[in-house]
């Protein structure tokens, strides 16, 4: 899947518990697809207050607003020809959500406190650990903005699904925990494995 999101550019969606690895199937499919010289730029939609979402954003002019001492690009600007990451969309609010669905619909964004339209070619990926099919039959998601970011979805299991991963996983971590440092365990014990193996793992991959 992750390939055939990377190959088409459209939008893609990743859904999935907390800690499943969203954000790295993100860069996985920035770093095979075409847009892989642009730009990937990252933002945690959950982290920024309403009342920096634009220029987060779309940036600002000099004089825009107190403090802004010289013209700033935002984060869809920086995106441009590549691809920005929409970490935790979600829990965009819905002014957010509306700021953010009329860049996507007309591929122009504006400065704060300029009138001057700028033409953005970018690629979105967005993730969420919510249902947003939930959220938008109890109206607190943008349907139309749903739409414009469900193009391709993916979703990722929690690792308590796909618990034949666990020993590539482990495998894994010992070899860097190896490197680091600069011991030498070759293994797991049975035990080991029978109580890994047997956990529910509530922090997916993260843990």
């Amino acid at each position: 899947q992750l390939e055939r999101f990377s190959a088409v550019d459209c939008n893609v969606l990743i859904t999935g518990e907390s800690g499943t690895g969203k954000e790295l199937a993100a860069v996985a499919i920035h770093r095979n697809s075409p847009r892989s010289n642009g730009r990937l730029i990252c933002l945690n939609c959950a982290a920024i207050p309403d009342a920096l979402i634009e220029s987060e954003l779309f940036g600002h002019e000099k004089g825009a607003f107190t403090g802004a001492g010289e013209r700033r690009d935002g984060k869809l600007r920086a995106a441009d020809g590549g691809v920005i990451f929409l970490d935790e969309v979600g829990d965009l609010s819905p002014y957010a959500q509306a700021k953010i669905l009329r860049a996507v619909e007309t591929k122009e964004i504006y400065r704060l406190g300029s009138h001057q339209p700028i033409s953005v070619d970018m690629r979105i990926v967005a993730a969420t650990h919510r249902n947003l099919e939930e959220m938008v039959a109890q109206g607190r998601f943008r349907q139309d903005l749903f739409f414009r970011l469900n193009v391709g979805h993916l979703h990722i299991a929690p690792l308590r699904e796909r618990i034949d991963d666990l020993r590539l996983l482990l495998n894994h971590y010992l070899r860097v925990m190896n490197q680091k440092m600069g011991t030498n365990v070759d293994g797991f014990s049975e035990e080991a494995w029978t109580f890994l193996v047997n956990y529910r793992w509530p922090g997916n991959v993260r843990e």
